[in-house]
């Protein structure tokens, strides 16, 4: 059993708009400029939004942590 590609892509949108929100937050936190906070948050928003989703699609390939269910009916 293994996820598509479509639900890798969702998975990897929803967090990001999830951990950038939490990136924008903690900049703007850390240099009081909303404007940094914005563009940090933007560049980071692409870049790890692209490494979640190749680290999801290369974990999809190992077998570790996964149980194989039984089929219900077979001929």
């Amino acid at each position: 059993m293994s996820d598509n590609h479509y639900r890798s892509l969702a998975k990897s949108i929803s967090w990001r708009v999830t951990g950038t929100l939490d990136t924008m937050l903690i900049s703007f936190l850390i240099t009081g400029k909303l404007k940094w906070a914005l563009s940090i948050g933007a560049v980071e928003l692409f870049t790890k939004m692209f490494l979640y989703y190749l680290h999801e699609r290369a974990w999809n390939r190992i077998s570790f942590g996964r149980a194989k269910l039984p089929e219900d009916y077979t001929i």
